[in-house]
């Protein structure tokens, strides 16, 4: 088998080199919607390949390594109970990258809920601009308990419109969305 990030022999998806050196996280904040925080661990071209193997059968343990690396690192202190919600954690081809993402950030006081926050539309937005995405909204349903502490989980961040619209969701159940959790970022 071959390392999935630089393609030297190797017994796991990601090498011992890729994953010490190489895949290294990098927490930065990005405002969207003047206040709202989006956290993320990498820039979007850097991995790229790998963000891009959720297409791929292999995709779920890509993720579950770069989940490691990054999400089971990030450690907020909480006071209070706060649920993990991943966006649109609907499975397609076998995994959903957003649940894996979300079980990783699991820790004594998040929580992860999954499949409650859905797509009523499917979207794909890889490659459109602004413009298309601002005109196919992907309409969120909830289906969790409100009133609820939040941290929104995504696998990329690009316009933060996904991200914004799944807020407004939530927000009309009266949860209370801290920020959000990205893997990547298109725009560092």
């Amino acid at each position: 088998m071959r390392c999935t990030s630089c393609g030297k022999f190797s017994l796991y998806i990601l090498c011992k080199l890729c994953k010490i050196k190489l895949l290294r996280p990098t927490v930065t904040k990005r405002l969207i919607d003047g206040n709202f925080a989006v956290y993320s661990f990498y820039n979007y071209e850097e991995i790229k390949n790998l963000v891009d193997s959720k297409y791929y059968f292999h995709g779920d343990r890509v993720y579950k390594e770069l989940s490691k690396i990054s999400f089971a690192q990030f450690n907020p202190k909480f006071d209070t109970k706060i649920s993990a919600i991943p966006i649109d954690d609907h499975t397609r081809h076998g995994f959903s990258q957003t649940a894996i993402l979300s079980k990783y950030f699991q820790q004594p006081n998040i929580k992860a809920i999954y499949g409650s926050l859905r797509a009523t539309k499917y979207v794909k937005y890889a490659g459109k601009d602004l413009l298309y995405r601002q005109k196919h909204k992907r309409n969120f349903e909830y289906s969790g308990e409100s009133c609820l502490k939040v941290v929104l989980i995504d696998d990329i961040i690009t316009t933060g419109l996904t991200i914004l619209e799944a807020k407004s969701c939530l927000e009309a159940h009266n949860c209370e969305i801290l920020f959000a959790l990205t893997l990547s970022d298109a725009k560092v």
